[in-house]
C-alpha cells in the first residue's frame, strides 16, 4: 500500500539517535494522518468534483519545532507526498499540488499540535475559477488543536498515540456556539457572525480572532466597551473558562474536543 510505505518512510527519517526524543514529542507519521484527516474534514463539493484544500499550516511547539529543524525539508516534502497519495486514493480534487508549512505556536505544550488549511489558486498568472472550482481563501480556516490523550511512553508506537481535536465555543445565556472560523463579529445587528441580542451591545461590538492556536477577544470600537474576567479591556488573550461582558451580556468562552 502506497500510503503505508510512505509512512514507513516518514518514520524512520527519525529513527536511531533521535528516535527516543520523538517518543515524547509530536510523532511526524502522526502529523501525516491528521494532515489527510484535515483534507477529509474540508471538502467543497462541485457538480462533478470533490475539492480539498491545497495549502496545510501545522503549528508546533517551540520543542517540537526545534527537533525537526535538521530536517524540515525532508519532513515536509515527505508529508505532502502523503497527502497527495491520499487525495488521489479518495479521487479529491486539488487546485495545487498540496503544500505544507511549519510554523511555531508558544502556546501550544510539548506533543500538541495545530493544523489549518486553506483553499489557494494558482499563482502563476491572473486566471478566473473555472466552473465549478472553489474560490480562494483570503485566510486559513479556523486551527484544529490536537492534543495527546494519554502521557506516551518511550516504548510507545506512533500507532498508540491517540489525539483529540479541539476547538472553540462560546456560550452566553443558555445558547452555544461552536467557532469554525479564525475570525467572527459578535454584534447587535443581524449581519453578524454571532448576534447579541442585548440593546447594550453595539451593531459591531467585538471580534473573536484566533491567531495560531490561541484566542483572542478585541474591541471593535464599541459603545460600551469589553470586559475580561471583570477587567475593562480593548484587547485580551482567552483561556478556557475566561468570560467576557459585552454590554450586558456575559459569554463564556471554552474549548471543547471532539
Amino acid at each position: 500500500m502506497v500510503l503505508r510505505a510512505i509512512e514507513q518512510k516518514i518514520e524512520a527519517l527519525f529513527e536511531g539517535v533521535f528516535g527516543r526524543a520523538f517518543r515524547t514529542n509530536v510523532q511526524p507519521v502522526e502529523l501525516a494522518r491528521k494532515l489527510s484527516k484535515e483534507m477529509d474534514d474540508h471538502k467543497t463539493v462541485s457538480v462533478s468534483r470533490v475539492y480539498v484544500p491545497n495549502e496545510y499550516t501545522v503549528y508546533l511547539s517551540v520543542s517540537d519545532r526545534e527537533q525537526f529543524a535538521d530536517y524540515q525539508g525532508s519532513l515536509i516534502a515527505e508529508l505532502e507526498e502523503y497527502i497527495t497519495e491520499h487525495a488521489k486514493r479518495e479521487n479529491y480534487a486539488l487546485l495545487t499540488p498540496p503544500k505544507v508549512l511549519l510554523e511555531t505556536d508558544a502556546d501550544l505544550a510539548v506533543g500538541e499540535f495545530g493544523i489549518a488549511t486553506r483553499m489557494v489558486q494558482p499563482k502563476h498568472g491572473k486566471r478566473a475559477a473555472a466552473a465549478g472550482e472553489p474560490k480562494e481563501q483570503v485566510e486559513s480556516g479556523a486551527t484544529m488543536i490536537y492534543k495527546p490523550v494519554q502521557q506516551p511512553t518511550e516504548a510507545a508506537s506512533a500507532d498508540d498515540l491517540p489525539v483529540e481535536r479541539e476547538v472553540a465555543v462560546l456560550s452566553w445565556d443558555g445558547q452555544t456556539k461552536r467557532v469554525t472560523s479564525r475570525r467572527v463579529v459578535l454584534g447587535r445587528s443581524r449581519e453578524c457572525d454571532i448576534q447579541i441580542e442585548d440593546a447594550n451591545v453595539s451593531r459591531r461590538h467585538a471580534e473573536l480572532r484566533q491567531e495560531g492556536t490561541a484566542y483572542w477577544i478585541v474591541d471593535l470600537d464599541s459603545t460600551n466597551g469589553i470586559e475580561v474576567n471583570g477587567h475593562r479591556v480593548k484587547r485580551a488573550k482567552l483561556e478556557p473558562g475566561d468570560s467576557f461582558t459585552i454590554g450586558e451580556t456575559d459569554v463564556t468562552f471554552s474549548t471543547e474536543r471532539e
